[in-house]
């Protein structure tokens, strides 16, 4: 062991004789802004080995290449798919890799503590600082930091180098990608500091009259002498106005001391779904009346219970939780996704009428959590997807052949109290969290656990048959969730801790649903009635749904059921069928976050906007009523002459009429369609299809398709058009081929190449389709129906950015993007 650490040793030194003054270009304008106290990016001059580097070293000391890379970086997304990996992960394959960033010391940072704080490394992230080793972390979604400030070289250059493990590729059962695929920051403190997460904040007491808050700030003192200090703790409103400010002077001997606060807000801005009001909070340090560190956060107030017979409540009144779960990824992207992406997605969801999210089956990125805050979004923070015995992770598809079992569980034992306690410490006081779920489907019938009950009775998720005698008991279960629970509330108690349960019937039987506050039932509606009856205490929700209405009936008839969560939001990459199938397609919008016909079911049900919707398929065609439903109908007038097909019409509005080339063909109420949905038989004829919806005999919306010709043209939309030159600027296009007239062709399959000249750069191109194995990297894609998003980044310079998109027997076209 102690050879094997001195050849890392004389690599870590070799290295950085190799890198600095390559990976030393471009850091003057990244370090020039720190200030004390406050986290700054630190993605920029980072460069990218992959490959063991150990070996590579060993063999041929002169063939290291360093890749320049931008973080975030997710290095599986480049590829390519293969067969050889796994269907669980997208086919896409995992490895090791190497980070390298050099960078200058500020003298201001003497006598400081300087540290480097990464939001997320996927996975098993070993980090050095000039050859000194910081740390370990497993976990892959989980934020951790160094202190740097023993190691750092004030006369000359500095190195971190970041080992990423991930070469158990088939280790989760959805796409994790791989590398440092998160933020990375630089944060300088003074001494005498609080630290990232040492600031708690609860609204304990809420009403429109006022509000009691508490503030709880643990001060850390690195000094071998004890500090006198001055906490002051202002609240701001959204004008910058202070309405609360409290005080006290502490003395903080060395180590940490906590200090707690409370005080009363009159008439406070309530936060909700629908008006997310946001006040700022200031803890502010001082010593001998100089400001040594400041902490600055939004936070937000607003109450929050769970009742056994009536459900949730937010500020006093009843509300259904209409939810979905995502993923990490955004398809072309990988994980590696700018926060623009997300907030178009979260756009889109809202205007489904969708008003909570699930974040399945792990922590997500930190700025995700920010912008539910501001948006409005009830959020379940998801931990774990297995604990301390591993699931299957299908390599060849779906239940197919022998799965792997490597996993997360491989560290649960040694780390999972200590990624737990983080996660709460660091997501605690965004608004938008209402619960902590401790695992998802840890009770799996017979993946792993097992239990005699699994011989009766219903059980709809089941891996084999009845009960496994040489599977573990189901037993184990319970101590290790009244464990996570314990952790859970050592950090927060002002929200309940649930899990999402897929083998309800054999956890009652071990008692796992009794250590929980509130109780998530995967897939299981037909348990609601019975088991409220059977367990009156108990408060029942479903943490994992699908599309049917029936699913959607159970929560929306029974008043002691506050929440659905459908599986999914959003498409994702892995937990794939076999091969060329790379990506799961369950969710309400597609990988380009282009909308399904599925949605607008959905928006039919959820959204109290007015809104009608029109799809076709063929008059004999069955309806889809299985768990992932995706209504088989198109939104397209594109049929043989004289078909005969089935309009259908997916509406929240009272009444619908139908015109054919302007001609009625009659209406019909929502309430006396098939499932509220109201449908014609139509014989085709070639024009305009249109509905309008009617609400007390007034049309408030309207929708229409029209035949489409051979496709001829391009057309695009880009969400943003003017840029800074300071921006971290995001450009996504939406790309739609169209006949001469301008009609949308859905059938087209056209190749589409784009050409980036200025000030900017194509990072992806993303048709939504599950079997593509085109190269994520290339600069040209086919389209799916017709249709592409185009990512494009500015890179930090003025001018115009021109975007050409070129194919085969389709006009050019050019879009234009502005960076000022």
């Amino acid at each position: 062991m102690m050879i094997e650490k001195h050849i890392a040793k004389l690599l870590l030194a070799t290295l950085l004789l190799l890198t600095a003054p390559y990976l030393a270009q471009g850091q003057k304008q990244e370090n020039a802004a720190h200030v004390p106290g406050k986290p700054q990016l630190f993605n920029n001059g980072w460069g990218f080995y992959k490959g063991d580097l150990l070996e590579q070293y060993r063999d041929k000391p002169s063939a290291i290449q360093w890749q320049p890379v931008e973080l975030p970086h997710d290095w599986s997304i480049e590829g390519p798919f293969s067969e050889e990996w796994a269907s669980a992960t997208g086919f896409l394959p995992g490895g090791i890799g190497w980070y390298r960033k050099t960078f200058a010391a500020n003298t201001d940072w003497h006598g400081k503590q300087v540290y480097i704080y990464f939001d997320g490394v996927y996975k098993n992230s070993e980090v050095w600082i000039n050859g000194h080793f910081l740390g370990k972390r497993p976990n892959g979604f989980i934020p951790f930091e160094y202190d740097m400030s023993p190691y750092l070289n004030y006369k000359g250059n500095n190195t971190i180098t970041v080992k990423v493990d991930h070469h158990d590729f088939a280790d989760s059962r959805w796409y994790t990608g791989s590398g440092i695929y998160r933020n990375v920051y630089l944060i300088v403190k003074n001494r005498v500091q609080v630290g990232l997460w040492d600031v708690a904040f609860t609204t304990p007491q809420v009403t429109v009259q006022k509000a009691l808050v508490n503030v709880d700030v643990n001060v850390s003192n690195y000094t071998p002498s004890a500090a006198p200090v001055n906490v002051k703790i202002n609240l701001l409103d959204h004008l910058g106005k202070i309405v609360l400010t409290v005080q006290q002077n502490i003395v903080v001997k060395p180590g940490a001391q906590m200090a707690k606060f409370n005080g009363q807000v009159i008439e406070p801005r309530l936060w909700s779904h629908d008006d997310p009001a946001l006040y700022r909070l200031q803890v502010l340090i001082s010593q001998k009346g100089k400001l040594v560190d400041e902490v600055s956060q939004p936070v937000g107030i607003r109450s929050m219970h769970f009742d056994k017979d009536n459900g949730f409540f937010l500020n006093g009144k009843s509300l259904k939780l209409k939810g979905v779960c995502i993923h990490d990824d955004a398809g072309a992207l990988g994980v590696a996704v700018p926060e623009q992406v997300w907030i178009r997605r979260l756009n889109i969801l809202k205007q489904a009428g969708v008003n909570s999210l699930r974040m399945s089956h792990n922590p997500h990125a930190d700025y995700l959590y920010d912008l539910c805050d501001k948006m409005g979004f009830l959020i379940m923070d998801e931990a774990f997807d297995e604990w301390e015995l591993g699931k299957n992770k299908w390599v060849k598809g779906w239940n197919a052949g022998t799965p792997s079992k490597a996993g997360y569980h491989e560290y649960f034992k040694e780390w999972a109290n200590r990624d737990l306690g983080d996660q709460v410490r660091r997501d605690r006081n965004h608004p938008s969290i209402i619960m902590w779920s401790i695992g998802n489907e840890i009770d799996y019938p017979n993946d792993p656990y097992t239990n005699e009950v699994l011989n009766t009775g219903k059980n709809p998720q089941i891996y084999g048959k009845g009960y496994l005698a040489d599977h573990p008991a189901a037993s184990q279960i319970t101590p290790i969730a009244k464990q996570l629970v314990s952790v859970v509330k050592q950090f927060d108690q002002s929200r309940p801790v649930t899990a999402a349960l897929a083998g309800v019937v054999m956890s009652n039987e071990v008692g796992f649903p009794e250590v929980l506050d509130v109780v998530g039932y995967n897939y299981q509606e037909y348990r609601y009635t019975q088991d409220h009856a059977k367990y009156p205490d108990r408060i029942i929700y479903g943490s994992e749904n699908g599309m049917g209405r029936s699913a959607w009936n159970a929560v929306d008839s029974n008043q002691y059921i506050s929440a659905q969560y459908l599986w999914t939001g959003i498409d994702y990459l892995g937990e794939a069928g076999s091969w060329p199938q790379r990506s799961n397609g369950a969710g309400l919008i597609d990988l380009a976050g282009f909308k399904k016909t599925e949605y607008y079911y959905r928006q039919s049900l959820w959204s109290d906007k007015p809104m009608v919707y029109l799809a076709v398929k063929k008059a004999q065609q069955a309806e889809e009523n299985g768990t992932w439903s995706h209504r088989g109908a198109e939104p397209t007038w594109n049929w043989p002459d004289k078909a005969s097909v089935r309009v259908e019409c997916f509406t929240n509005c009272q009444e619908t009429e139908l015109f054919l080339n302007g001609k009625s063909l009659g209406k019909k109420t929502r309430a006396g369609g098939d499932g509220q949905i109201p449908s014609w038989i139509v014989s085709f004829i070639a024009g305009r299809l249109e509905v309008k919806g009617f609400n007390e005999g007034k049309e408030v919306c309207h929708h229409s398709i029209n035949t489409s010709g051979e496709a001829a043209a391009i057309s695009c939309t880009a969400d943003q058009q003017v840029f800074s030159r300071h921006d971290d600027g995001l450009s996504q296009i939406e790309i739609q081929v169209t006949d001469q007239d301008g009609n949308p062709v859905y059938s087209a399959a056209n190749q589409i190449k784009v050409t980036v000249t200025g000030p900017g750069k194509l990072i992806g191109l993303e048709s939504g389709s599950h079997t593509s194995h085109e190269d994520y990297q290339g600069d040209m894609r086919q389209t799916l129906h017709g249709r592409l998003l185009c990512y494009v980044k500015t890179i930090g310079k003025p001018g115009m950015i021109s975007i050409t998109l070129n194919s085969a027997g389709l006009q050019t076209k050019t879009i234009q993007l502005q960076v000022k």
